[in-house]
């Protein structure tokens, strides 16, 4: 298969497979999915994106930038035709302007529209305004041309910090003011870069786009809360906390739950996809709680030391824990959870069998 190798971005092919492959885990496809993506890339067909920038700190792209296997040209130049992007662009003013104008024209109806940031909605419209126009003119302008609209990161996923109360500029996250358009949402500060990367390569090679939940995250990204892969969960099933920043249970790694770990609520794959291929690149690597950064109602809400009730128990939580004379999972409970995984797992392997037929079939139209 023909794939770029010794380019100036110095990425081997076994590399360039390995970030298609793990993108396209990432959203739940299988290997072979990885392997499509990137025989796309290596025939030039490459997806259009126009990133926009609201209210945020760029922490999302700062993230991607950071991604280290491939680097962040291999990210950028081989597997994205990133056509528009503030942060990262040389020009500026009525030239940055010109480029967003031909962009859209150029992709009418195929591009990524990626929006990282909160959309201000204050009624005087004196908030975040680029090139005289309104946030929320811009969202909705290139958004309504897009073929695919991903919100990276909480604040553009759900208003993430700036929504925070008393939140004067009225910031909103995308899917409010985009109302019946799809917008898949990647909550996380910031978000993992592979979910996106999975998210756009999946929607370039096969026109579609990842099994989403009601809140338009990619369903195997967030399926699972934290605690259930946390790698200090053992110690929660033993009944071994810290008590306090700097014990001795602290410094052996015991759960964080005593000092207000969110990881029972959280639903993000922190645990199991390390940030730029650094493992322990996380809050909890790092001996800090959870602080519940992907979701709307803890994030910025709940006090970030409070203790929170552990959601779905599954099998191991039925150990001895903070209060072991207080409940415990039943049968009929865990039998519930038993089902819910098969059928996760049962649509996953019918979405394979989708893409793979999709993909024979497309093999087929291109052979000679």
């Amino acid at each position: 298969m023909p794939c770029p190798a010794a380019d100036p971005s110095g990425v081997s092919r076994r590399g360039f497979l390995k970030v298609c492959t793990t993108a396209a885990a990432a959203v739940g496809l299988p290997a072979w999915a990885g392997e499509r993506m990137a025989e796309n890339v290596a025939r030039g067909k490459k997806p259009s994106v126009i990133w926009l920038h609201f209210q945020e700190c760029t922490g999302c792209t700062e993230s991607l930038l950071r991604t280290s296997h491939p680097d962040v040209g291999a990210l950028v130049l081989d597997l994205v035709s990133l056509d528009y992007h503030e942060t990262l662009f040389a020009a500026a003013g009525a030239q940055i302007e010109a480029a967003l104008e031909q962009a859209m024209s150029a992709g009418d109806g195929k591009y990524v529209c990626i929006i990282e940031g909160a959309i201000p909605v204050a009624e005087d419209g004196a908030y975040c305004r680029i090139g005289g126009k309104t946030a929320l003119e811009i969202v909705r302008t290139v958004a309504g041309r897009a073929g695919a609209v991903i919100a990276i990161g909480s604040c553009a996923s759900w208003g993430g910090i700036p929504s925070a109360a008393p939140n004067p500029t009225g910031a909103r996250g995308a899917p409010e003011v985009l109302p019946g358009k799809t917008v898949v949402t990647l909550p996380g500060c910031p978000a993992n870069p592979y979910n996106l990367l999975g998210t756009v390569l999946q929607y370039a090679t096969f026109g579609t786009l990842p099994a989403l939940d009601a809140k338009g995250r990619p369903k195997l990204a967030y399926a699972r809360v934290i605690h259930e892969d946390c790698p200090r969960r053992p110690h929660f099933d033993a009944g071994r906390f810290a008590q306090s920043f700097g014990d001795e249970g602290h410094r052996q790694g015991w759960c964080l739950y005593k000092l207000g770990c969110k990881g029972p609520q959280t639903h993000a794959s922190c645990a199991i996809q390390p940030f730029c291929e650094v493992p322990g690149a996380w809050p909890i690597g790092i001996g800090h709680p959870c602080v519940g950064c992907t979701e709307q109602e803890i994030a910025f809400k709940i006090p970030l030391h409070t203790t929170i009730p552990i959601e779905r128990p599954t099998g191991p939580m039925a150990y001895p824990g903070t209060a072991p004379a207080r409940g415990e999972v039943s049968a009929v409970a865990a039998g519930v959870a038993g089902l819910a995984v098969g059928a996760l797992l049962a649509g996953g392997f019918v979405a394979s069998r989708q893409l793979s037929a999709r993909a024979d079939a497309e093999r087929k139209e291109d052979a000679p």
